[in-house]
């Protein structure tokens, strides 16, 4: 497993869990892991949000860790890396604006390459135009965009995920030991207990 090399993209305000957690959880399974974020470099940090289901009609938002950045955004060549990962939080909906973070999200579209997106990163598939055609999960709110760009929104339970091929989604960080083992499936990856 460790040969492969994950990418992911992030930025200020990404949901701490969905940062931190698959961060962690794919160093530990072996792979390397190059985080990323449009205009930063490798050693500095991006600021996270801790988004929270308290009863209230949607999630509560407070402050979370400072997440240290392990590559630069500008260095990045897509075709080094086997697989991408997009967390959610309030970063997708900016960092989708970026043409390059759009030509990567494309490139590994195009070449079939595995793709997890959690939470509010499916925003960034629809501004890529990738999901005309496919079925994902997203946070509830995202599902509209995810219907007007082509694609179809599964609604899961929170703490489920849902794959189409490549495509590996869930609906917030609840779902993160399905949505990681999915994804580690996707890549080709055998977890024996």
């Amino acid at each position: 497993m460790g040969e492969k090399k994950i990418l992911m993209l992030v930025g200020d305000f990404v949901e701490d869990y969905e940062v931190m957690v698959p961060f962690q959880a794919l160093l530990m399974a072996g792979y390397t892991v190059h985080a990323v974020c449009p205009d930063k470099k490798a050693g500095e940090v991006i600021r996270t949000s801790i988004h929270d289901f308290e009863g209230d009609q949607t999630y509560s938002e407070k402050r979370g860790h400072n997440f240290a950045l392990n590559a630069t955004f500008d260095d990045v060549d897509e075709n080094d890396y086997d697989a991408l990962v997009i967390p959610g939080g309030r970063a997708p909906e900016y960092i989708r604006l970026n043409k390059k973070v759009l030509q990567i999200v494309k490139h590994f579209d195009k070449e079939n390459k595995p793709i997890a997106a959690i939470c509010h990163g499916p925003q960034v598939l629809v501004a890529a135009g990738i999901l005309k055609g496919r079925k994902c999960t997203a946070y509830p709110a995202v599902g509209p965009d995810v219907e007007a760009a082509g694609g179809e929104y599964i609604s899961v339970d929170v703490d489920k995920a849902y794959v189409d091929g490549n495509l590996v989604t869930a609906p917030a960080w609840p779902a993160h030991p399905e949505w990681l083992a999915k994804f580690l499936k996707v890549l080709g990856a055998e977890i024996k207990i």
